[in-house]
């Protein structure tokens, strides 16, 4: 990867980390499905009408709107509300860095490096410890519904390998909009239409821009970048960037909600580090040039 999009990959990485300490408050107003629904509502509308439909088969669109609205985000959400915090949340996420791998690895027959195993390896390692470390803030069932988010989300990447070269915001747009019908009936099966409404006519003004932040930094800016990148290089040099996702996300939660940082949490963040660094060095050996 040329060093201007290394430097992409870090931005979306620091706004996806920083992302998660917004949500816990906007978790607070409004209920995971609902947050989730107006999230993927703002990516499609406008959008839609002022870009056309990807030239790609429907049910890439259609298959990405599902496993990232309502497998990634949706089931992110619903976890985050009062099963895990979202520092550990920003950390069990990035399992999908392994999964994508393998998947790229048995369906595309991607390439992966001895070196690059080993890089893995030991930012699984760090994953490792945060799963021996759990406390009462971090149930079974909150870790569950994550990696099954995490594999939606790895799913949703090698979507995106099959797609090729379209207009990642259009694409964006597009399968945002297949997102929003089920979200919205999982919100109104959780809560009720009423207290949907109600819910929404009552959120302040920064839970709604959390909402917008959501869909403008998270999802077009975010999601779009990381897009390009997947498209343009192999799947084992994109995805490790996501792993300094949680690095960001436990160091903003311990700054903003005071979460605790115990010794657990600073190894497993160097380990992550200490990977995604090897791992970067292998992908400019391999590529056989230096920064561009």
């Amino acid at each position: 990867m040329s060093l201007i999009h290394q430097t992409a990959a870090l931005l979306v990485t620091f706004i996806w980390g920083t992302n998660f300490v917004l949500l816990r408050y906007a978790l607070d107003e409004l209920a995971p499905f609902t947050l989730a629904a107006l999230r993927f509502l703002f990516v499609a509308f406008p959008l839609v009408f002022f870009l056309p439909k990807p030239k790609t088969a429907w049910k890439y669109i259609v298959g990405y709107g599902l496993l990232i609205g309502v497998g990634q985000f949706g089931l992110l959400f619903w976890a985050m509300q009062k099963d895990i915090t979202p520092g550990v949340a920003s950390l069990l996420i990035q399992l999908q860095v392994f999964f994508t791998v393998l998947l790229t690895v048995l369906n595309l027959k991607e390439s992966v490096s001895r070196l690059q195993l080993v890089a893995m390896t030991i930012a699984f390692l760090g994953l490792l410890v945060v799963f021996f470390n759990t406390n009462e803030a971090t149930t079974a069932v909150g870790v569950i519904i994550v990696l099954i988010a995490a594999l939606s989300w790895a799913s949703g990447n090698i979507v995106v390998k099959h797609v090729g070269e379209v207009d990642a915001f259009a694409f964006l747009a597009w399968s945002s909009l297949c997102s929003i019908p089920p979200l919205a009936f999982l919100a109104i099966y959780q809560t009720g239409l009423t207290e949907v409404v109600s819910s929404m006519a009552n959120a302040s003004w920064f839970t709604w821009a959390t909402v917008l932040w959501q869909s403008i930094g998270n999802m077009l800016i975010g999601y779009g970048v990381w897009n390009i990148l997947l498209n343009r290089y192999p799947a084992a040099s994109v995805a490790p960037w996501a792993l300094l996702v949680p690095v960001f996300g436990m160091t903003t939660s311990w700054l903003w909600l005071d979460e605790a940082m115990p010794w657990w949490k600073l190894l497993a963040m160097m380990l992550i580090v200490a990977g995604l660094a090897l791992n970067i060095t292998e992908d400019l050996r391999r590529n056989g040039r230096g920064y561009e």
